[in-house]
Protein backbone atom coordinates (compact mmCIF):
# COMPACT_ATOMS: atom_id res chain seq x y z
CA UNK A 1 0.00 0.00 0.00
CA UNK A 2 1.68 3.60 -1.00
CA UNK A 3 2.69 5.84 1.73
CA UNK A 4 0.76 8.93 1.46
CA UNK A 5 2.80 12.44 0.64
CA UNK A 6 1.36 14.00 4.24
CA UNK A 7 1.51 10.37 6.47
CA UNK A 8 3.79 11.15 9.44
CA UNK A 9 6.54 8.75 9.88
CA UNK A 10 6.07 6.24 12.88
CA UNK A 11 9.82 6.26 13.29
CA UNK A 12 10.70 9.54 12.01
CA UNK A 13 8.47 11.57 14.09
CA UNK A 14 8.65 15.55 14.21
CA UNK A 15 10.39 15.05 17.58
CA UNK A 16 12.95 12.62 16.35
CA UNK A 17 13.93 15.11 13.10
CA UNK A 18 13.64 17.95 15.86
CA UNK A 19 15.71 16.43 17.64
CA UNK A 20 18.44 15.25 15.16
CA UNK A 21 18.28 18.92 13.41
CA UNK A 22 19.27 20.14 17.26
CA UNK A 23 22.47 18.14 17.46
CA UNK A 24 23.30 18.87 13.92
CA UNK A 25 23.52 22.99 15.18
CA UNK A 26 25.08 21.95 18.60
CA UNK A 27 27.11 19.52 17.96
CA UNK A 28 27.07 17.56 21.09
CA UNK A 29 24.04 15.98 23.15
CA UNK A 30 20.91 17.83 24.58
CA UNK A 31 20.85 19.55 28.48
CA UNK A 32 17.37 20.01 29.96
CA UNK A 33 15.96 19.96 32.94
CA UNK A 34 12.99 18.53 34.38
CA UNK A 35 12.45 15.01 34.33
CA UNK A 36 12.13 11.63 31.90
CA UNK A 37 8.90 12.53 29.16
CA UNK A 38 8.57 8.16 28.72
CA UNK A 39 5.41 7.16 30.29
CA UNK A 40 6.51 4.16 32.48
CA UNK A 41 5.10 1.49 34.34
CA UNK A 42 3.96 4.14 37.61
CA UNK A 43 2.40 3.94 40.97
CA UNK A 44 -0.82 5.55 38.81
CA UNK A 45 -1.18 1.39 37.60
CA UNK A 46 -2.27 0.35 41.12
CA UNK A 47 -5.44 1.08 43.31
CA UNK A 48 -6.57 0.82 46.34
CA UNK A 49 -9.41 -1.87 47.52
CA UNK A 50 -10.89 -0.36 50.56
CA UNK A 51 -13.43 -2.55 53.21
CA UNK A 52 -16.14 -3.50 52.81
CA UNK A 53 -17.78 -6.24 54.51
CA UNK A 54 -14.37 -8.20 55.04
CA UNK A 55 -12.82 -5.24 56.91
CA UNK A 56 -14.52 -1.90 58.82
CA UNK A 57 -13.13 1.29 57.31
CA UNK A 58 -12.65 4.78 59.79
CA UNK A 59 -14.43 7.50 60.22
CA UNK A 60 -12.80 10.94 59.06
CA UNK A 61 -14.09 12.46 61.15
CA UNK A 62 -13.88 10.93 64.41
CA UNK A 63 -11.72 8.20 64.15
CA UNK A 64 -7.65 9.13 64.23
CA UNK A 65 -5.49 7.84 61.46
CA UNK A 66 -1.91 8.63 62.33
CA UNK A 67 0.92 9.71 60.09
CA UNK A 68 4.31 10.35 62.89
CA UNK A 69 7.43 8.99 61.62
CA UNK A 70 10.75 7.74 62.80
CA UNK A 71 14.07 7.76 60.06
CA UNK A 72 17.39 6.70 61.36
CA UNK A 73 16.29 4.01 64.47
CA UNK A 74 19.26 2.03 63.42
CA UNK A 75 22.22 3.07 65.18
CA UNK A 76 21.76 7.06 65.10
CA UNK A 77 20.94 8.23 69.40
CA UNK A 78 19.09 10.88 67.50
CA UNK A 79 16.61 9.76 64.90
CA UNK A 80 14.40 11.48 62.70
CA UNK A 81 11.17 12.60 64.09
CA UNK A 82 8.60 14.05 61.35
CA UNK A 83 4.98 14.81 61.62
CA UNK A 84 4.36 13.06 58.07
CA UNK A 85 6.21 10.74 55.89
CA UNK A 86 6.84 12.98 53.06
CA UNK A 87 10.21 14.84 52.96
CA UNK A 88 11.35 17.87 50.68
CA UNK A 89 14.09 16.06 48.28
CA UNK A 90 18.04 17.35 48.07
CA UNK A 91 17.58 20.50 45.99
CA UNK A 92 20.97 22.78 45.81
CA UNK A 93 21.12 26.71 46.27
CA UNK A 94 22.57 27.31 43.00
CA UNK A 95 20.00 25.20 41.09
CA UNK A 96 17.50 26.94 43.16
CA UNK A 97 17.66 30.67 43.98
CA UNK A 98 17.76 31.38 47.69
CA UNK A 99 14.28 32.43 47.78
CA UNK A 100 12.96 29.18 46.60
CA UNK A 101 15.30 27.50 49.40
CA UNK A 102 14.01 29.68 52.42
CA UNK A 103 9.96 29.02 51.08
CA UNK A 104 11.03 25.04 51.14
CA UNK A 105 12.66 25.43 54.70
CA UNK A 106 9.97 27.54 56.30
CA UNK A 107 7.19 25.25 54.30
CA UNK A 108 8.73 22.03 55.20
CA UNK A 109 9.07 22.85 58.87
CA UNK A 110 5.81 24.30 59.47
CA UNK A 111 4.30 20.79 57.98
CA UNK A 112 6.63 19.07 60.34
CA UNK A 113 8.85 17.34 58.20
CA UNK A 114 12.41 18.35 56.70
CA UNK A 115 14.32 19.49 53.53
CA UNK A 116 17.79 18.66 52.32
CA UNK A 117 20.56 21.16 51.55
CA UNK A 118 21.52 19.11 48.14
CA UNK A 119 24.69 19.91 46.15
CA UNK A 120 27.21 22.70 47.38
CA UNK A 121 27.02 22.84 50.93
CA UNK A 122 25.16 24.50 53.86
CA UNK A 123 23.72 27.77 52.84
CA UNK A 124 22.98 29.40 55.99
CA UNK A 125 19.24 30.31 55.23
CA UNK A 126 19.10 26.17 54.98
CA UNK A 127 19.86 26.02 58.83
CA UNK A 128 18.28 29.21 58.87
CA UNK A 129 14.69 28.34 57.50
CA UNK A 130 14.66 24.33 58.02
CA UNK A 131 13.68 23.13 61.59
CA UNK A 132 15.26 19.08 60.23
CA UNK A 133 17.86 19.21 58.15
CA UNK A 134 19.57 16.68 56.51
CA UNK A 135 23.26 17.58 55.12
CA UNK A 136 24.11 15.97 51.12
CA UNK A 137 27.62 14.75 51.06
CA UNK A 138 27.86 14.23 47.39
CA UNK A 139 31.44 12.84 44.97
CA UNK A 140 32.30 16.27 44.13
CA UNK A 141 32.50 17.63 47.81
CA UNK A 142 31.77 21.24 47.18
CA UNK A 143 31.18 22.85 49.95
CA UNK A 144 31.68 20.51 52.39
CA UNK A 145 31.84 21.37 55.47
CA UNK A 146 32.66 19.69 58.57
CA UNK A 147 31.25 21.76 61.10
CA UNK A 148 28.33 21.99 58.65
CA UNK A 149 27.82 18.23 59.42
CA UNK A 150 27.39 18.94 62.91
CA UNK A 151 24.55 21.09 62.73
CA UNK A 152 22.63 18.97 60.53
CA UNK A 153 19.86 16.53 62.19
CA UNK A 154 20.77 13.40 59.52
CA UNK A 155 23.64 13.44 56.54
CA UNK A 156 22.78 12.04 52.61
CA UNK A 157 25.63 10.49 50.93
CA UNK A 158 25.00 10.39 47.60
CA UNK A 159 26.19 7.61 45.41
CA UNK A 160 23.76 8.71 42.30
CA UNK A 161 20.29 10.39 41.70
CA UNK A 162 17.36 8.97 39.88
CA UNK A 163 17.54 11.65 36.72
CA UNK A 164 21.01 10.74 36.16
CA UNK A 165 22.15 7.28 37.75
CA UNK A 166 26.16 6.70 37.01
CA UNK A 167 26.83 10.48 36.07
CA UNK A 168 28.12 13.72 38.29
CA UNK A 169 25.84 16.82 38.94
CA UNK A 170 25.84 19.55 36.24
CA UNK A 171 25.31 23.35 37.24
CA UNK A 172 25.80 25.43 34.44
CA UNK A 173 27.75 28.77 34.47
CA UNK A 174 24.66 30.88 33.76
CA UNK A 175 23.52 29.57 37.44
CA UNK A 176 26.98 30.01 39.14
CA UNK A 177 27.19 33.46 40.37
CA UNK A 178 29.60 34.89 42.34
CA UNK A 179 28.23 33.67 46.23
CA UNK A 180 27.92 30.20 44.28
CA UNK A 181 31.12 30.03 43.37
CA UNK A 182 32.62 31.15 46.28
CA UNK A 183 30.66 28.02 48.28
CA UNK A 184 31.86 25.93 45.66
CA UNK A 185 34.98 27.02 45.65
CA UNK A 186 34.79 27.34 41.58
CA UNK A 187 35.39 30.11 38.91
CA UNK A 188 32.68 32.38 38.58
CA UNK A 189 30.46 31.53 35.64
CA UNK A 190 32.10 28.23 34.45
CA UNK A 191 30.21 25.45 34.56
CA UNK A 192 29.89 22.74 37.51
CA UNK A 193 30.80 18.96 36.10
CA UNK A 194 30.81 16.90 39.17
CA UNK A 195 32.86 14.09 39.43
CA UNK A 196 30.47 10.68 39.08
CA UNK A 197 31.97 8.46 42.07
CA UNK A 198 33.05 9.65 45.51
CA UNK A 199 36.88 9.74 45.76
CA UNK A 200 37.52 8.66 49.12
CA UNK A 201 35.83 5.10 48.50
CA UNK A 202 35.28 2.70 45.25
CA UNK A 203 33.47 -0.10 46.90
CA UNK A 204 31.31 -1.31 49.93
CA UNK A 205 34.06 -1.96 52.53
CA UNK A 206 35.57 1.66 51.63
CA UNK A 207 32.32 2.76 52.28
CA UNK A 208 31.71 1.27 55.37
CA UNK A 209 34.70 3.44 56.68
CA UNK A 210 33.49 6.92 55.30
CA UNK A 211 30.54 5.92 57.46
CA UNK A 212 31.91 4.97 60.22
CA UNK A 213 34.31 8.87 59.96
CA UNK A 214 30.54 10.26 59.67
CA UNK A 215 29.00 8.48 62.63
CA UNK A 216 32.60 9.62 64.60
CA UNK A 217 32.80 13.20 63.54
CA UNK A 218 28.81 13.54 64.79
CA UNK A 219 29.27 11.65 67.64
CA UNK A 220 26.98 9.07 66.68
CA UNK A 221 24.22 11.88 67.31
CA UNK A 222 22.22 12.18 63.65
CA UNK A 223 21.30 9.13 61.15
CA UNK A 224 23.11 8.39 57.68
CA UNK A 225 21.42 8.02 54.78
CA UNK A 226 22.69 7.02 51.48
CA UNK A 227 21.12 8.02 48.20
CA UNK A 228 20.81 5.66 45.18
CA UNK A 229 19.60 6.23 41.66
CA UNK A 230 17.56 3.38 41.18
CA UNK A 231 19.62 0.82 38.95
CA UNK A 232 20.91 -2.50 40.42
CA UNK A 233 18.60 -1.48 43.05
CA UNK A 234 18.46 -5.41 44.56
CA UNK A 235 22.48 -5.70 44.98
CA UNK A 236 23.15 -1.93 45.48
CA UNK A 237 20.45 -1.92 48.64
CA UNK A 238 22.07 -4.97 49.73
CA UNK A 239 25.42 -3.47 49.82
CA UNK A 240 24.66 -0.29 51.82
CA UNK A 241 22.62 -1.95 54.36
CA UNK A 242 25.40 -4.21 54.69
CA UNK A 243 27.81 -1.15 55.06
CA UNK A 244 26.02 0.65 58.06
CA UNK A 245 23.44 2.97 56.87
CA UNK A 246 20.43 3.83 58.45
CA UNK A 247 18.13 4.59 55.32
CA UNK A 248 18.27 3.67 51.80
CA UNK A 249 17.04 6.61 49.56
CA UNK A 250 15.64 4.87 46.38
CA UNK A 251 15.18 7.34 43.61
CA UNK A 252 13.52 6.54 40.81
CA UNK A 253 13.77 6.75 36.84
CA UNK A 254 11.29 9.92 36.77
CA UNK A 255 13.76 11.77 39.68
CA UNK A 256 13.63 15.33 38.11
CA UNK A 257 17.06 17.61 37.72
CA UNK A 258 18.05 21.18 37.04
CA UNK A 259 20.08 19.95 34.43
CA UNK A 260 20.56 16.83 32.99
CA UNK A 261 21.94 15.47 28.82
CA UNK A 262 18.33 13.98 27.72
CA UNK A 263 19.40 10.63 26.90
CA UNK A 264 20.17 10.03 30.60
CA UNK A 265 16.57 11.22 31.48
CA UNK A 266 15.04 8.88 29.34
CA UNK A 267 17.19 6.08 28.62
CA UNK A 268 18.78 5.17 32.21
CA UNK A 269 17.67 4.27 35.37
CA UNK A 270 14.33 1.77 36.19
CA UNK A 271 11.21 2.94 37.11
CA UNK A 272 10.19 4.48 40.85
CA UNK A 273 7.19 0.75 40.75
CA UNK A 274 9.97 -1.28 40.34
CA UNK A 275 12.66 0.26 42.72
CA UNK A 276 10.33 0.06 45.40
CA UNK A 277 9.92 -3.61 45.12
CA UNK A 278 13.60 -4.48 44.24
CA UNK A 279 14.41 -2.40 47.82
CA UNK A 280 12.04 -4.10 49.31
CA UNK A 281 13.05 -7.57 48.58
CA UNK A 282 16.71 -6.91 49.45
CA UNK A 283 15.75 -5.64 52.76
CA UNK A 284 13.65 -8.46 53.58
CA UNK A 285 16.34 -11.02 52.17
CA UNK A 286 18.66 -9.47 55.14
CA UNK A 287 15.85 -9.71 57.70
CA UNK A 288 16.63 -5.88 57.87
CA UNK A 289 12.82 -4.50 56.54
CA UNK A 290 12.15 -2.12 59.11
CA UNK A 291 15.49 -1.76 60.55
CA UNK A 292 16.74 -0.11 57.81
CA UNK A 293 14.31 2.53 57.05
CA UNK A 294 13.40 2.83 53.10
CA UNK A 295 12.86 6.35 51.72
CA UNK A 296 11.53 6.62 47.90
CA UNK A 297 11.43 9.66 45.90
CA UNK A 298 11.39 9.79 41.96
CA UNK A 299 7.59 11.11 40.39
CA UNK A 300 5.84 11.29 43.63
CA UNK A 301 2.64 13.71 42.93
CA UNK A 302 0.20 13.29 44.84
CA UNK A 303 -0.68 11.94 48.76
CA UNK A 304 -2.37 8.77 46.47
CA UNK A 305 1.66 8.10 45.24
CA UNK A 306 2.65 7.98 48.74
CA UNK A 307 0.11 5.97 50.07
CA UNK A 308 0.98 3.08 47.74
CA UNK A 309 4.72 3.69 48.35
CA UNK A 310 4.48 2.66 51.86
CA UNK A 311 1.79 0.05 50.92
CA UNK A 312 4.37 -1.82 48.79
CA UNK A 313 6.94 -1.58 52.20
CA UNK A 314 8.32 2.04 52.04
CA UNK A 315 8.77 4.20 55.08
CA UNK A 316 8.61 7.56 53.82
CA UNK A 317 8.66 9.35 50.64
CA UNK A 318 10.23 12.10 49.20
CA UNK A 319 9.17 14.97 46.97
CA UNK A 320 11.38 17.46 44.51
CA UNK A 321 9.42 18.28 41.43
CA UNK A 322 6.01 18.34 43.00
CA UNK A 323 7.18 20.86 46.07
CA UNK A 324 8.67 23.49 43.25
CA UNK A 325 5.82 23.24 41.26
CA UNK A 326 3.64 24.19 44.44
CA UNK A 327 6.02 26.75 45.05
CA UNK A 328 4.93 28.21 41.60
CA UNK A 329 7.10 26.31 38.74
CA UNK A 330 5.40 26.56 35.65
CA UNK A 331 2.55 28.78 36.76
CA UNK A 332 0.64 30.98 34.58
CA UNK A 333 2.78 34.21 35.31
CA UNK A 334 5.15 36.35 33.15
CA UNK A 335 4.09 34.89 30.27
CA UNK A 336 6.09 36.40 27.84
CA UNK A 337 9.09 35.22 29.37
CA UNK A 338 8.09 31.79 29.00
CA UNK A 339 7.72 33.06 24.97
CA UNK A 340 11.55 34.70 25.14
CA UNK A 341 12.13 30.74 25.68
CA UNK A 342 10.02 29.25 23.25
CA UNK A 343 8.39 27.57 25.75
CA UNK A 344 4.71 28.23 28.09
CA UNK A 345 3.58 27.79 31.48
CA UNK A 346 2.93 24.57 31.90
CA UNK A 347 5.59 22.49 29.51
CA UNK A 348 8.47 24.26 30.87
CA UNK A 349 11.80 22.61 31.68
CA UNK A 350 14.33 25.15 31.29
CA UNK A 351 15.77 25.31 34.75
CA UNK A 352 19.41 24.61 33.63
CA UNK A 353 19.59 28.13 31.61
CA UNK A 354 18.91 30.40 35.23
CA UNK A 355 15.96 32.14 33.35
CA UNK A 356 12.81 31.08 35.42
CA UNK A 357 10.24 33.23 34.82
CA UNK A 358 8.87 32.84 38.15
CA UNK A 359 12.37 32.86 40.14
CA UNK A 360 12.47 29.55 41.42
CA UNK A 361 15.53 27.92 39.41
CA UNK A 362 17.48 31.22 38.79
CA UNK A 363 20.23 33.53 40.27
CA UNK A 364 19.28 36.16 38.68
CA UNK A 365 18.18 38.70 41.06
CA UNK A 366 15.50 40.43 38.83
CA UNK A 367 13.92 36.75 38.29
CA UNK A 368 14.04 35.12 42.12
CA UNK A 369 12.56 38.72 43.55
CA UNK A 370 9.35 37.26 41.73
CA UNK A 371 9.23 34.76 44.36
CA UNK A 372 7.46 36.00 47.41
CA UNK A 373 8.98 33.91 50.33
CA UNK A 374 5.95 33.89 52.94
CA UNK A 375 3.74 33.16 50.27
CA UNK A 376 5.48 30.52 48.44
CA UNK A 377 6.36 28.64 52.00
CA UNK A 378 2.21 28.75 52.36
CA UNK A 379 2.00 26.70 49.44
CA UNK A 380 4.20 24.02 50.30
CA UNK A 381 2.83 23.98 53.60
CA UNK A 382 -0.56 23.88 52.02
CA UNK A 383 0.69 21.38 49.23
CA UNK A 384 2.33 19.02 52.27
CA UNK A 385 -1.25 18.94 54.31
CA UNK A 386 -2.96 18.22 51.04
CA UNK A 387 -0.68 14.84 50.42
CA UNK A 388 -1.19 14.02 54.19
CA UNK A 389 -4.88 14.44 54.00
CA UNK A 390 -4.91 12.24 50.82
CA UNK A 391 -2.60 9.54 52.29
CA UNK A 392 -5.21 9.56 55.55
CA UNK A 393 -8.38 9.42 53.48
CA UNK A 394 -6.77 5.76 51.93
CA UNK A 395 -5.78 4.48 54.72
CA UNK A 396 -8.94 5.01 56.77
CA UNK A 397 -10.41 3.53 53.90
CA UNK A 398 -8.71 0.25 53.88
CA UNK A 399 -9.58 0.41 57.53
CA UNK A 400 -5.85 1.68 58.93
CA UNK A 401 -5.68 3.66 61.67
CA UNK A 402 -2.06 4.75 60.92
CA UNK A 403 -0.92 5.42 57.18
CA UNK A 404 2.56 3.49 57.80
CA UNK A 405 -0.33 -0.29 58.02
CA UNK A 406 -0.88 0.15 54.75
CA UNK A 407 0.35 -2.94 53.23
CA UNK A 408 0.49 -5.31 49.84
CA UNK A 409 -2.99 -6.51 50.35
CA UNK A 410 -4.83 -3.07 50.84
CA UNK A 411 -3.76 -2.91 46.81
CA UNK A 412 -4.32 -4.43 43.52
CA UNK A 413 -2.76 -4.19 39.70
CA UNK A 414 -4.31 -2.51 37.14
CA UNK A 415 -2.37 -3.35 34.03
CA UNK A 416 -0.88 -6.65 33.65
CA UNK A 417 2.79 -5.37 33.51
CA UNK A 418 2.13 -3.28 37.19
CA UNK A 419 0.97 -6.76 38.21
CA UNK A 420 4.31 -8.88 36.88
CA UNK A 421 6.71 -6.14 38.16
CA UNK A 422 5.15 -5.61 42.13
CA UNK A 423 3.32 -9.02 42.57
CA UNK A 424 0.33 -7.35 43.62
CA UNK A 425 -2.75 -9.20 42.36
CA UNK A 426 -4.21 -7.90 39.24
CA UNK A 427 -7.43 -6.00 39.79
CA UNK A 428 -10.26 -9.33 39.17
CA UNK A 429 -7.63 -12.43 39.79
CA UNK A 430 -8.54 -13.19 43.04
CA UNK A 431 -5.35 -13.65 45.19
CA UNK A 432 -5.42 -17.29 45.62
CA UNK A 433 -5.96 -17.68 42.05
CA UNK A 434 -2.86 -15.83 41.11
CA UNK A 435 -0.57 -17.89 43.81
CA UNK A 436 -1.72 -20.86 41.96
CA UNK A 437 -0.88 -19.41 38.64
CA UNK A 438 2.05 -18.70 39.57
CA UNK A 439 2.85 -21.85 40.98
CA UNK A 440 2.25 -23.73 37.68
Amino acid sequence: MPIEDTAPSKIWDQGTIHDIQEKARLGRYRIRAFSTARALPSLEDLTFIPAGLTRVPLEGYREKCSTETVLGTRFAKNPLKLAIPITIAGMSYGALSRQAKEALGLGASRAGTSTCTGDGGMHPVDREYSKTLVYQLLPSRYGFNPNDLKKANAVEIVVSQGAKPGTGGLLLGQKVSPEIARMRDLPDGVDQRSPCRHPDWIGPEDLSIKIEEIREATDWQIPVFLKIGAARVYEDVKLAAKAGVDCVVIDGMEGGTAASPDVLLDHTGIPTLAAICEAVRALEDMRLLGEVQLIVSGGIKTGVDAAKALALGADCVSIGTAALIALNCNAPLYLEDYEAMGTKAGACHHCHTGRCPVGVATQDPALSQRLNVEEAAARVENFLSAMTNEMQIMARACGKSHVANLDREDLRALTLESALITGIPLAGMHAPLMLNMKAH
